[in-house]
């Protein structure tokens, strides 16, 4: 992303971007989302999450989203989405351990030399009593389709 898409993100929802710095000052990741969509689809989204290499296998990764679903109960929010490549099985196992689920696939989501597709994935949070928002589509979509 270009500083531009960041700034954008800093001025809207500051709450939905985070920082991990060690002690020593290095930056080891950071999650970045918002808060979109209206009525049942009011949702927290998580943009992006990175955490460096050296960082990796700490839980960094898991305490970052548990920060953002905590942002998006107090936002009342539905439940958190994310999408991730399809090939990305770390990702995809590492979502699924903290309890989301894929919602419906994205057809060639991501562009490249190859376009990929990607999971919409999503996880309910105590205003989905029913957890309405995690019941899997039965077909694909394209990204234009996109709600």
């Amino acid at each position: 992303y270009g500083l531009p898409f960041y700034m954008q993100y800093m001025a809207h929802w500051p709450e939905y971007f985070q920082v991990a710095v060690s002690p020593g000052g290095a930056i080891m990741g950071y999650i970045m989302g918002k808060a979109e969509g209206a009525g049942e689809l009011w949702h927290g989204h998580v943009t992006a999450l990175t955490v460096a290499p050296e960082f990796r296998r700490l839980g960094l990764a898991a305490n970052l989203m548990k920060n953002l679903e905590e942002i998006s109960e107090k936002k009342h929010c539905y439940f958190v989405d994310l999408f991730v490549r399809v090939s990305n099985k770390v990702a995809t196992d590492m979502y699924t351990k903290l309890g989301y689920g894929v919602y419906r696939t994205v057809i060639e989501y991501y562009s490249g030399d190859i376009d990929e597709d990607a999971y919409d994935m999503r996880k309910a949070l105590s205003r989905d009593k029913d957890k309405k928002s995690m019941i899997p589509l039965p077909h694909p979509v394209r990204p234009e389709e996109l709600d």
